[in-house]
Parts: structure tokens; C-alpha cells; sequence
């Protein structure tokens, strides 16, 4: 009945990565080591990393006709990612400016480019893309009034999932189409506002979830992640691995957790997953180069700390962990892979 597993509509940037000894501080000046160019952007991620697992993806972005849109370009093809509906022209190819620690944390700095650029007149015309996807995944590197467009458009029938980074307000239609709305600490805390008024993870999937949304996963980096729907809140453990950039972790997970729902499995189960997923990712350098095969995911099934869909009941909330680009597995260091 689909022609794709997953659509992707959202950013696509040139990844400028420098490596530095620590991140630098207001008005501090650090030297760094030598520049990077990596292919990048929220939507192109979880394209690519969905493509990786063998999903059907198509990708709705825009980029510059420039050297940066046709390295965007090349490495979503090399995935397997349909480009049908990847427009080019209007503004240069959108810019991520990355800093990598030794730790594998990151500061990034985006300037939108060709990414401001893609307006809901796009999403109408492409309509058919949407009629043929399970699944369709955004995220709010793209104007507002086009993720707005995006719910408008979804066929009968298909599952939305929206990651709201970097996260602003978001509007009742919006909300109430996510199933889930995936959020960490910082974004749960942005879209919570005035209503955050607990310091427990489970706490706030559940004032989440109150918003309206179908569902709703917290990430909590090193100590796994929360699935909130209308049976109660569970947690997903960790996977410990020794994690080496934490660069798009987050648009792995979410992107195999988008797949993994779309094939049927329970939020829960799809969670699981799709942390085994971001744990691959984080133990490579740079972001689509990172992101992990479905062999290779199934390589770490055997460090995943007992059946990660099993535990029911209310989870713990406790101190999350990494910064925005931050999947579950992705804080541990020297552990098991």
C-alpha cells in the first residue's frame, strides 16, 4: 500500500565540525583542531539513518545549488534516500558550526540557509509523497507554518512523529498529531514552560502527554529514555558503549524508532531499538557517517541490560544526561558494546 516506510521532511546542512580540547565560553577564543565537512542537517540524519536500516525513505527538503547541496545530495543517494523531493535554488545549502569535545559532547550553531526556504507551497506539492509514506517524520530546523503544513497533509491512516529541535512553543494541531513527540531535557523543559514544575523525567512525559500529544518519548543520553501513552510511563534502559561524538545520535534514534513504528512494534519496543541504534552511532565520528546497518544493530542486541519492552509500570525519573544531539547509550564511557 506504501511506497515508503518513512518520509522525511525537514533540514539538510553542511556539518563545519572542529574538534577543541573544551567548548569555549562567552567572549573565550580556543584554538581547535582542523575543520571538517561533514553532510548533516536534522531531516537529512534521519533519512539516511533510516535508509541505513533498510527502510524506504524519501526525503522533502531544500538546498542551495552549491558544492555543500550536491555533497547533500551524494550522500543521500549513496544511503539509498529517494531525492524526488529535495528542491534546490532559492539560498545557499543551510550550515551547522559544530564543536566536538573529548568526550564526545557537542555545541552546535545552525544558520537555516536554503532550510528557511521550504514553505508549506512545497509541502502541497509534494502531496503524493504523503500519500505514499506509513510514516512521517519533521523536525524544526524548517519554518513553523511548514511543519503546520506538514499535519495538514498527512494521509489517513499514516503516523506522525516530530523531534522539536531546537524546541520553541508549539501549536494544539501540532502537538495533537504527534504520536510520539520525542523530546530531551532542554526540549521537554522549552515546550513544558510555566508547566514543568517537577524535576522527574516521568513527571514530564506525563505534563507532556497531557498536552495533547498521542505519545511522547524523553531521552535521558546515559540513562535510556521514557515511552508515555495512554497505558502509563516505562523506561527503556541503556546501552553503555564509549562514546566518541554524539553528533546526530539523536536523529539515529529517532529515525529507527519512526522505522520501528511503522513495521508495528509497540512504542516501547520501537524505543529499545532504536537506543541500541543510537549507541552505534555515537562510537563513530560525524553524523550519516556514523549511523549503523541492521546487522550492526543486531550485533548489539546482547549489551542491551534485560528486555527493554518488558518492564512495565512508572520509571524512575533521574537525572538525564547529554546535551540536545544525545540518544539513549550515548553517555556511557568504557562500558560494553
Amino acid at each position: 500500500m506504501y511506497d515508503y516506510d518513512l518520509l522525511v521532511v525537514g533540514s539538510a546542512n553542511a556539518d563545519l565540525v572542529i574538534d577543541v580540547e573544551r567548548r569555549p565560553g562567552a567572549g573565550e577564543t580556543v584554538l581547535g583542531g582542523d575543520l571538517a565537512t561533514h553532510p548533516g542537517g536534522k531531516g537529512a540524519n534521519q533519512a539516511v539513518a533510516a535508509a541505513r536500516l533498510g527502510a524506504r525513505t524519501a526525503l522533502l527538503a531544500r538546498v542551495g545549488d552549491d558544492a555543500h547541496g550536491r555533497l547533500l545530495l551524494d550522500s543521500q543517494r549513496a544511503a539509498g534516500v529517494d531525492t524526488v523531493g529535495v528542491l534546490v535554488g532559492g539560498a545557499p545549502t543551510g550550515v551547522a558550526l559544530i564543536t566536538v569535545d573529548p568526550s564526545g559532547d557537542n555545541s552546535i550553531v545552525v544558520s537555516p540557509g536554503a532550510n528557511g526556504r521550504l514553505t508549506p507551497v512545497d509541502v502541497r506539492a509534494a502531496v503524493c509523497l504523503f500519500h505514499a509514506s506509513r510514516v512521517v517524520s519533521t523536525q524544526l530546523e524548517i519554518p513553523s507554518e511548514t511543519v503546520l503544513e506538514v499535519v495538514r497533509n498527512l494521509a489517513p491512516g499514516s503516523r506522525f512523529v516530530l523531534n522539536p529541535s531546537p524546541p520553541r512553543p508549539l501549536p494544539g494541531e501540532v502537538l495533537a498529531a504527534c504520536d510520539p513527540l520525542i523530546v530531551n531535557e532542554h526540549e521537554a523543559r522549552v515546550i513544558l514552560g510555566e508547566a514543568c514544575v517537577s524535576e522527574e523525567p516521568a513527571d514530564w512525559a506525563r505534563l507532556l502527554l497531557a498536552k495533547g500529544p498521542r505519545s511522547v518519548v524523553v531521552t535521558l543520553g546515559a540513562e535510556g529514555a521514557l515511552v508515555a501513552d495512554g497505558h502509563g510511563v516505562e523506561s527503556v534502559p541503556s546501552v553503555k558503549v564509549d562514546a566518541v561524538d554524539t553528533t546526530g545520535a539523536g536523529d539515529a534514534f529517532t529515525a529507527a524508532l519512526a522505522v520501528r513504528l511503522g513495521a508495528g512494534e509497540s512504542l516501547a519496543r520501537a524505543a529499545a531499538y532504536a537506543a541500541r541504534v543510537g549507541a552505534a552511532a555515537v562510537t563513530r565520528r560525524g553524523a550519516q557517517e556514523s549511523y549503523p546497518t541492521a546487522a550492526e544493530v543486531d550485533a548489539l542486541c546482547c549489551a542491551v541490560p534485560g528486555d527493554a519492552a518488558s518492564g512495565g509500570g512508572s520509571a524512575t525519573g533521574r537525572t538525564p544526561g547529554r546535551g540536545p544531539d544525545s540518544a539513549p547509550g550515548s553517555g556511557g564511557r568504557g562500558g560494553m558494546l
